[in-house]
């Protein structure tokens, strides 16, 4: 395998990547977790 071609692969295979995390983010049942997620700063310690 060349050099170039394996450098177009990893390029193809990252943007895949990319762009699975975003659609994964952006879907609407995973809203309430990332809030529960977005809001653990501001909660109180139960110690």
């Amino acid at each position: 395998m060349e050099i170039t071609t394996l450098r177009i692969l990893v390029t193809v295979v990252s943007f895949i990547v990319f762009v699975g995390i975003m659609v994964w983010t952006w879907q609407h049942r995973n809203t309430s977790d990332f809030e529960d997620a977005a809001n653990l700063p501001f909660e109180d310690d139960q110690s």
